[in-house]
């Protein structure tokens, strides 16, 4: 069976609320010797998208979706403790996510595995405000901020919160690191709002800020945001 039909199958007892029938096809992958890292980034992720892109188009009931969401999230917090843990990295990350349910579901998703890869996650969910953001940052001195799953709506709190760190120095040598949700829709978005890192699925965010530790913006992106409050100021 090809991986894009296990994944059909997967969304259609999803948003039907089949709750024995999702953990049946979970467990015959497990029986396939695929590891819970490949279930998350295979089966769990694309079913995430694929719910999103159907709602989006307005052609997913609310029950439906209702049941698809709550129905992952239960299944993600099994499958966490399925997770290799790897050794710990001595290494602390702050993580924020958009405000509704498939935002809250990438972002635990990402956190689940970033805390199997030996990190120490602070998983904040959505709907944080920036300065109590900016304050967690100078508090616990993370080695990466990531923001994951974010709308449209949050993007100008994000180049905000982004701008506010680059300008006042709150712990410069944090890596800000951005996927999921918006950031997958808009190709280049990413880097244009000044972030050091970006990945698509949780695997990937894992292996980006495992191979890139050190990756920071150009200076010519840090700079994007000082020309934007500029031009803002010149127009008033």
């Amino acid at each position: 069976m090809s991986k894009q039909v296990l994944v059909e199958r997967f969304f259609e007892t999803l948003i039907s609320g089949h709750r024995f029938a999702a953990r049946g096809i979970v467990e015959e992958c497990f029986a396939k010797n695929h590891s819970a890292e490949k279930i998350v980034d295979k089966l769990f992720w694309p079913a995430i998208e694929m719910i999103h892109t159907v709602y989006r188009a307005d052609q997913l009931s609310m029950v439906s979706h209702h049941y698809a969401t709550r129905l992952l999230r239960m299944l993600a917090d099994q499958m966490q403790l399925r997770l290799e843990q790897r050794e710990r990295r001595g290494q602390s990350v702050l993580l924020v996510c958009g405000p509704n349910e498939h935002d809250e579901l990438q972002g635990q998703l990402a956190a689940d595995a970033l805390e199997a890869d030996g990190y120490d996650v602070y998983f904040a969910g959505g709907g944080v405000a920036n300065d109590e953001i900016v304050n967690q940052i100078g508090e616990l001195e993370p080695h990466a901020l990531v923001m994951y799953g974010s709308t449209p709506q949050d993007l100008p709190y994000i180049r905000q919160l982004i701008d506010e760190l680059r300008e006042i120095g709150t712990c410069p040598d944090t890596q800000i690191v951005v996927g999921g949700g918006v950031f997958n829709r808009a190709e280049g978005l990413a880097e244009e709002i000044g972030a050091d890192l970006w990945a698509k699925t949780p695997g990937e965010l894992v292996s980006a800020m495992t191979a890139e530790p050190e990756r920071r913006a150009s200076a010519d992106q840090r700079t994007v945001g000082r020309r934007r409050r500029s031009a803002k100021t010149a127009a008033a």
